[in-house]
């Protein structure tokens, strides 16, 4: 799977179900409420960390694009032509595993918006980000991979939930 076409990469991690915080000195760093898109994906953090996603058992996934913003950010607003810095993390909506984090490897991902350089959902989640922001955006699968999936970590028709700290704008 190719980062640059995903808006993800090919690192399976530990389950988001469990709840457990991915480790417990940022889960103490991170007093911010749980946020949630009706009774989809919830992600507890605090921007710059890690953050730890959990998907209810059963919950339905969503038809279209949501976003929901978890802390706002600051400044002009991410528009077509802007190049990102974005610490993104992936997990499949109907296993609540991480499929890709950008966050453990120290590396942003590059991403011109509107250029079409990740998935559409990655991007069109992205529009209107502030630097400094942190957003839930959850993916269904005609904006993500479709029918094909995107083996072995993404499923056919998989939706998927990003949290996406956007760390700069230029």
């Amino acid at each position: 799977m190719s980062l640059a076409a995903a808006g993800c990469g090919e690192e399976k991690a530990e389950e988001a179900r469990s709840g457990a915080a991915p480790n417990e000195e940022a889960a103490e760093e991170a007093p911010a409420e749980p946020s949630s898109s009706g009774e989809g994906a919830t992600t507890k953090g605090a921007f710059g960390k890690e953050p730890t996603v959990t998907v209810p058992e059963g919950a339905q996934a969503p038809t279209e694009l949501e976003t929901k913003d978890l802390s706002p950010g600051k400044g002009p607003a991410a528009k077509s032509g802007d190049q990102l810095a974005v610490n993104y993390h992936g997990v499949a909506f109907s296993t609540g595993e991480v499929f890709d984090s950008s966050f453990g490897r120290g590396q942003t991902l590059p991403v011109e918006l509107g250029a079409g350089g990740v998935i559409p959902g990655f991007e069109q989640g992205l529009e209107g980000m502030k630097a400094g922001g942190r957003r839930q955006i959850t993916i269904p699968p005609e904006l993500a991979y479709g029918p094909q999936g995107s083996p072995p970590a993404i499923g056919p028709n998989e939706t998927l939930v990003f949290v996406l700290d956007l760390v700069s704008i230029k």
